[in-house]
């Protein structure tokens, strides 16, 4: 838990400019994935590690969202972009290793760029199939490590940055910890050479 607050004072650290600093990758890719991993929601779903509110504005009508964050100054800006966009969503702060919510309550679980900053992937991982029900589905759009010799060993040898300046790592290897959690049906899409990558996963 040591490492989850300290990773979390540096997301509330930075919650006022974040938004500008992701603004970039927003423009370039992000924004469009978002918008198509949204289209996919219905039923009861949950979002976890909403942020800033990135992806409000693009929820579907009919779909009951509830979205989570364990950093209260970002979920207080999450708010304001609902309260702004009209959408209708409950926002809880809470922590993705360790949610209160009972087994099997959500038909889709989504993460988008959130899986690089929780302390314990595996243990994140295991929560989400925890919560989803039988036959449900999780959607997440999520940044790894290369598995190019160059790129990777790069990877690893500059993730301390990110790591120190918001919690950030840029070379987890997020659909082997998938694996690890439990889920047996998964599937990868490369979005973005074998960097970005969409992973979707049920829960049989």
């Amino acid at each position: 838990m040591k490492e989850t607050e300290k990773i979390k004072k540096r997301y509330d650290r930075i919650s006022k400019v974040y938004d500008w600093l992701e603004q970039p990758m927003e423009w370039m890719m992000f924004e469009k994935w978002r918008q198509e991993v949204s289209e996919s929601l219905k039923g009861k779903v949950l979002e976890i590690g909403v942020g800033t509110g990135k992806n409000i504005p693009y929820y579907p009508e009919g779909a009951e969202v509830t979205a989570i964050d364990f950093s209260g100054k970002m979920l207080a800006r999450a708010k304001k972009k609902a309260e702004k966009t009209g959408k209708t969503v409950e926002l809880l702060h809470m922590d993705a290793q360790d949610m209160d919510f009972a087994d099997n309550t959500f038909d889709v679980v989504f993460t988008t760029c959130v899986f690089c900053s929780v302390p314990d992937p595996v243990q994140g991982l295991k929560e989400i199939r925890r919560v989803l029900k039988p036959g449900g589905e999780a959607i997440m759009i999520e940044h790894v490590r290369s598995e190019k010799k160059i790129l990777g060993k790069l990877m690893d040898l500059l993730n301390p940055i990110p790591r120190t300046i918001y919690g950030a790592n840029i070379n987890r290897r997020t659909v082997e910890n998938v694996k690890k959690a439990g889920f047996t049906d998964v599937q990868v899409k490369n979005l973005t050479g074998d960097i970005v990558k969409k992973i979707r996963m049920k829960k049989s």
